[in-house]
């Protein structure tokens, strides 16, 4: 009889008796989250202009397929009133997500507020395949074993150890002319170095530029990052070339493990004890012999090395090739501290104040990982923007998704223009006293011999405990590749507009790292023994630049 039943009602009725149940449930759990976050503390403004966040989601792939994802979350922004602290939420789909670009905010996430805040299960189960167990995608005991693990290769002694950096850079002076002739330079900074670092052998990409490995991390990084971006339409995109990139990976790193496994303990202290011998791979499998946390350790290393350093590089010879008195100001304390071909010791480059204006000036305006995120690992708070005035606290339920936006945070002008707490430096040539600094968004490495960014505005190697470990790594590898090829190089030449292309704003892409969505074009002249410059009537070229 109750099948007799069950057989008269239609597709229709249950289509919408089911409806009906999905809305209730969510009213429902709208209101339970309701009363909690009201308990904790107030609403951000938000971003949502129709329900449920489709056209936010369907906005941020766009801009991601289009390489305009700075743009887009500057937009978001926008919507909730700079008045909010740069801080707004939205609703995708009934996952309440909070986004900031307030330095308050972001320093409770990562410093005050440390064990309220991480990566999450969500995070950690989206990453899972690709980055493991490693040190960015785990929290607590698991991640503080992994940087304590991983600390001891970053040592002083080992990142002031330069050898390993000259013939890499040596390889990649010899693919340059210096006649001035069309490089992408971009596609120059590889992972060979960090390859020759973590394995004891390069990875050989600028002898290949196609080699499988560099194609398979690029992929990875793509595909994941537009599957998050699409929220829970994620999982429609394709993961053929996904996982096709991730047997790649994982078939390059894996006869390395194998190796270092072979040797027995004695073996590898002795070999870890050589200067010659020496590899990280070598010293992690000293700590551990789990195969499994060795692989997830050299990944993430090799993501963290590879790509912050070379987009590092890119957007810094991006800009020289605007900026030829820049060029000229570092040559000119590179050649008085070294010469023009010795190379540089580690105490030479960080004796070289412009040369770390340079690059400080470089990661303000590019941040290697210009967004980031964390999840609240149980109900918590964060400090400000709630409320009609944006200055009370946000009631922030466990699990609640929280980005945070340090390349917007260092390109707000209302924090580098800040007269309480920078007033004009004396002798200051600025058209008025009231904007002494540089444009926000204009290269200036000077600005930073008068002007020292508030705590927790500048963050492009995070802060708090988690702060990047490789970070003087990859200081190092950045000013010495700067310094040999500026000795050998004495203009930049940038080849923008060559092809008819209007591109005075860079291209920003936005997978995990920053990088020129459209390379770095540029030409390096080289200077003859006599000084003159080689390549004739061409070195007048960029003269009046």
């Amino acid at each position: 009889m109750v099948v007799d039943e069950l057989n008269r009602v239609s597709f229709w009725t249950v289509f919408l008796a089911s409806v009906v149940v999905f809305f209730v449930f969510c009213i429902a759990r709208y209101g339970i989250e309701h009363r909690k976050i009201r308990a904790l503390g107030a609403y951000a403004p938000s971003a949502n202009k129709l329900p449920l966040g489709f056209d936010l989601i369907y906005n941020a792939v766009r801009a991601s397929i289009h390489n305009r994802m700075p743009e887009w979350w500057l937009e978001i922004f926008s919507r909730g009133g700079y008045s909010s602290c740069y801080t707004i939420e939205i609703n995708l789909v009934g996952q309440r997500v909070i986004a900031t670009a307030d330095p308050e905010n972001i320093k409770a996430i990562l410093a005050t507020q440390f064990t309220d805040y991480g990566k999450g299960k969500p995070f950690h189960d989206d990453w899972e395949d690709f980055l493991g167990d490693g040190i960015f995608t785990t929290d607590g005991a698991q991640w503080h074993d992994s940087r304590q693990l991983l600390r001891p290769q970053f040592i002083k002694d080992r990142v002031s150890d330069l050898k390993v950096f000259e013939k890499h850079v040596e390889k990649l002076m010899s693919l340059i002319n210096g006649n001035g002739e069309e490089v992408d330079i971009s596609a120059l900074f590889s992972l060979d170095n960090t390859t020759d670092f973590l394995l004891g052998q390069s990875v050989g990409s600028l002898d290949n530029p196609q080699v499988e490995f560099a194609e398979a991390f690029s992929e990875v990084q793509r595909v994941k990052i537009l599957a998050l971006r699409a929220g829970p339409f994620g999982r429609f995109i394709p993961q053929r070339r996904y996982r096709a990139a991730l047997k790649s990976i994982n078939s390059f790193v894996n006869p390395y493990i194998d190796h270092v496994l072979c040797l027995s303990p004695s073996e590898l202290d002795q070999k870890i004890e050589s200067d010659e011998d020496y590899t990280f791979l070598r010293a992690l499998a000293s700590f551990t012999r789990n195969r499994k946390v060795i692989r997830d350790q050299i990944v993430a290393v090799l993501l963290a090395g590879r790509d912050t350093i070379a987009v590092t590089l890119s957007w810094l010879f991006h800009e020289l090739s605007s900026y030829p008195d820049v060029v000229s100001q570092l040559r000119q304390e590179i050649l008085s501290r070294v010469g023009p071909s010795s190379p540089p010791t580690y105490t030479d480059l960080k004796n070289m104040p412009y040369l770390q204006h340079t690059i400080s000036e470089t990661l303000r305006l590019y941040p290697p990982i210009p967004f980031n995120v964390r999840n609240a690992l149980h109900d918590t708070t964060l400090p400000r923007g709630g409320g009609s005035d944006g200055l009370s606290p946000i009631g922030v339920p466990k699990d609640t998704p929280i980005m945070y936006a340090t390349f917007t945070m260092q390109r707000r002008a209302d924090l580098l223009f800040d007269p309480t707490s920078h007033p004009p430096p004396p002798n200051t040539s600025t058209s008025s006293p009231e904007d002494p600094l540089p444009d926000v968004l204009t290269f200036s490495p000077s600005r930073w011999e008068h002007w020292t960014p508030k705590p927790w505005t500048y963050i492009p190697f995070n802060g708090g405990p988690r702060i990047c470990i490789g970070q003087q790594f990859a200081l190092t590898e950045v000013g010495y590749t700067v310094v040999r090829m500026l000795q050998r190089f004495d203009r930049v030449e940038r080849y923008w507009e060559n092809q008819g292309e209007q591109m005075e704003q860079p291209v920003l892409k936005t997978d995990i790292v920053l990088t020129p969505g459209k390379g770095v074009r540029v030409g390096f002249w080289e200077r003859g023994e006599k000084g003159e410059e080689k390549g004739g009537e061409g070195s007048e070229i960029n003269s009046t630049r």
